[in-house]
């Protein structure tokens, strides 16, 4: 087995680090880098005029990454007094590492399908809900959040921007490594992987590899480009990347 692993940076390196300590074959061709986002200026506030018991979700670990610095040089802390969500354990992990405060997070699977299923978030009519996300993405949670009654407001706090490669020569490249397993962890990424190449790379080798993904939605539109052999991991960390590739 020869695996390709196409999260971005740092995520992708320590995945191949912790699999070639294990004695397999493994690359990194992050799909993805991120800048900050546009709405870090405005965070302090919005943070700040939330009430008690109103809702913070975390939707990436990105999102703490250029948050909690933006919130230091404003001199504001996380409010103790907020209910903290996240889409995954290491999300949450990390927000409570810089915050010190208790976070939820949906530990069947870290979707956000699963994570408003919650039962704490059943009832949220008159609260304000603030998403911390990167640009762009999903509207299922706002979407549900509205639905239930709740004021639901956006902060961008990072950019996600797709890395540069020339298709033909990483064809070359991961086909002579007899690349034969594939990391996916966003339809983003998805997307890109299977629009790099030239078709005859897709017809010949990626479209036979196997592939990773990390949630039911990413499986059926793998199924949907053409991938045959599909394994969904439990989470998108890495932890459950490895067990997935055992």
């Amino acid at each position: 087995m020869s695996i390709l692993v196409t999260r971005p940076t740092p995520a992708a390196e320590e995945l191949v680090s912790r699999l070639r300590t294990a004695g397999r074959v493994a690359w990194a061709m992050p799909l993805i880098e991120f800048t900050p986002g546009t709405g870090l200026d405005d965070l302090p506030n919005q943070l700040t005029s939330l009430q008690s018991g109103d809702l913070v979700f975390l939707l990436s670990q990105h999102a703490i990454h250029y948050a909690h610095p933006a919130l230091v040089r404003a001199g504001v802390s996380w409010p103790a007094s907020l209910h903290y969500y996240a889409i995954g354990r290491t999300t949450a992990l990390a927000l409570h590492t810089v915050s010190g405060h208790d976070v939820v997070w949906p530990h069947e699977r870290e979707t956000s399908e699963i994570l408003i299923q919650l039962p704490a978030l059943q009832q949220v009519a008159g609260k304000r809900a603030l998403i911390l996300r990167g640009n762009g993405g999903r509207e299922l949670l706002a979407e549900t959040l509205q639905q239930r009654g709740a004021d639901v407001q956006f902060v961008e706090c990072y950019q996600r921007c797709a890395k540069i490669y020339q298709g033909a020569i990483e064809g070359r490249r991961w086909r002579d490594r007899q690349v034969d397993t594939l990391v996916v962890t966003s339809g983003e990424m998805l997307q890109q992987l299977y629009s790099l190449f030239p078709e005859i790379d897709r017809e010949e080798w990626l479209l036979h590899c196997r592939l990773i993904v990390v949630s039911e939605r990413l499986a059926t539109r793998a199924a949907e480009l053409g991938w045959r052999d599909i394994r969904v991991a439990e989470g998108a960390d890495n932890d459950a990347l490895l067990r997935a590739l055992q």
